[in-house]
C-alpha cells in the first residue's frame, strides 16, 4: 500500500521548524484518549514547551526523563482534553507503536535546527 502524500513545494517545507529538545518532565495523562504521557521538553533559546505523546508501549517515564527527541515547535498550540499541547514530537508509528526519531550523535545544542 503506497501511503505517499500529494507532492509539497521546498518553499512550504521551509515554513516546518524542526528543532532538538531535551525532556526535562514526563507526566501521565489519564484524561487522554489513547495511553499517553504529558512531556515537558526544554528547547534551549526557544524555551520550554509541552507536548502530548503516544509513546507509552515503548517507553516508561524514567527512560525519557533527559532523553533528547526532534520535534516541529513552530504548529499552533492544540487542546488535548485538559492539556494544551505546544510542539509535536516526531516519531514512526509500527501498528500502536511508536519509535521515537533521535539523532545519531548526542548531545546537540537544545534549539538547535533541524535542516
Amino acid at each position: 500500500m503506497n501511503n505517499l502524500k500529494p507532492s509539497i513545494s521546498f518553499e512550504n517545507f521551509t515554513k516546518v521548524d524542526v528543532r532538538i529538545g531535551t525532556i526535562i518532565e514526563v507526566n501521565d495523562f489519564p484524561k487522554a484518549h489513547k495511553p499517553a504521557f504529558q512531556l515537558t521538553i526544554d528547547f534551549g533559546e526557544l524555551g520550554i514547551k509541552k507536548s502530548s505523546a503516544q509513546i507509552t508501549k515503548l517507553y516508561s517515564k524514567d527512560q525519557l526523563i533527559g532523553k533528547q527527541i526532534t520535534a516541529i515547535v513552530n504548529f499552533e498550540a492544540k487542546q488535548i482534553a485538559n492539556f494544551r499541547s505546544q510542539c509535536l514530537i516526531l516519531g514512526v508509528q509500527q501498528g500502536d507503536e511508536v519509535t521515537l526519531l533521535q539523532t545519531s550523535k548526542q548531545p546537540i545544542k537544545n534549539g538547535e535546527q533541524v535542516s
